[in-house]
């Protein structure tokens, strides 16, 4: 089952409302560099369920949606 998985995520905020994540933030303290932003627009997490911006980002050679559900992020994950 996949769940959502709410994250900190260090992002920038532009004048114009525009939001870039720059970072996000595991559970266990460890933080991934996002290393580039390859597409964002309004999308649902068809596996978790929930709505907002969707991030499509590539961290450490994988691409990873990371989602801007106001006032959180979240990303996609396996319950354990």
């Amino acid at each position: 089952m996949v769940i959502k998985k709410f994250v900190p995520v260090i992002a920038r905020f532009e004048e114009d409302g525009i939001i870039t994540p720059q970072k996000v933030i595991w559970e266990n303290g460890r933080v991934f560099e996002i290393d580039q932003v390859l597409d964002m627009r309004p999308g649902v997490s068809l596996k978790a369920g929930g709505q907002g911006m969707r991030y499509l980002c590539r961290i450490m050679k994988k691409d990873v949606y990371i989602y801007y559900e106001e006032p959180k992020w979240f990303v996609e994950s396996k319950e354990r």
